[in-house]
């Protein structure tokens, strides 16, 4: 990848997360009514921070991964049953948060401030499991797809779980509520469980036919999501 490409890719990579921070900044601070919403403010800045530092990393370390990280949403999925996953899982995000705003203005909850630190950290780590699987797998793109010459990793995080970057995003899935100081928009998050079961029963329906070795390696790592669990 050239200096030009490599540039113009650092620059997408601050617009999306300019554009990350206002979406975030509407989307919670709005529904709250207030701008004095200290939960909302720490879990933007957990939020930029675990997501804008391993892109830096990644764009000078691997910028062909990031592009594929940058890449993603119901567009840019080939499958049809990916493309309503990913509405799906857009939708019960904006729910969550919209959700945890209006708990926030009108005091349904009691979270906390330990709870709220334990959801902040649990969104930290979920990121961050998920990015260091791309730094260990160029090829985990944000859409599903198998690229030539795509090798299958099956050692580190892929020994543990076939689908590692999965189990971080529902580790922020479950962290989200509790770092906004929210317990009803939990509900969300179990609701959105069986969304991640479909994406990957299909995922792995074209990965059996598309990716060399993968029936073997299913064989090798049985646990998709949670280990001793599915």
């Amino acid at each position: 990848m050239g200096r030009g490409q490599i540039m113009k890719l650092a620059l997408q990579t601050v617009l999306s997360g300019l554009f990350s921070l206002l979406l975030l900044g509407v989307t919670l601070f709005w529904p709250a009514g207030t701008f004095h919403y200290w939960q909302a403010w720490v879990f933007i800045a957990v939020f930029l921070a675990t997501t804008m530092i391993p892109s830096i990393g990644l764009a000078i370390r691997d910028p062909a991964a990031l592009q594929r990280r940058l890449h993603g949403g119901p567009t840019a999925e080939t499958r049809i049953v990916q493309k309503i996953v990913i509405w799906a899982v857009t939708g019960s995000a904006f729910a969550a948060f919209v959700l945890s705003a209006f708990d926030h203005r009108f005091g349904w909850s009691s979270v906390p401030t330990a709870v709220v630190i334990l959801g902040n950290v649990l969104v930290a780590v979920g990121i961050l499991f998920a990015e260091a699987v791309v730094f260990q797998n160029s090829f985990a793109g944000a859409s599903i797809q198998v690229e030539d010459e795509q090798p299958l990793v099956s050692t580190g995080l892929y020994g543990l779980v076939r689908h590692p970057m999965y189990f971080g995003a529902v580790l922020m899935m479950f962290g989200t509520p509790l770092a906004l100081g929210s317990y009803w928009a939990l509900l969300v998050s179990i609701v959105s469980i069986p969304i991640f079961g479909v994406r990957i029963a299909d995922e792995e329906k074209m990965l059996r036919a598309e990716l060399d070795g993968y029936d073997a390696y299913t064989q090798k790592v049985r646990y998709r999501l949670v280990p001793y669990v599915w």
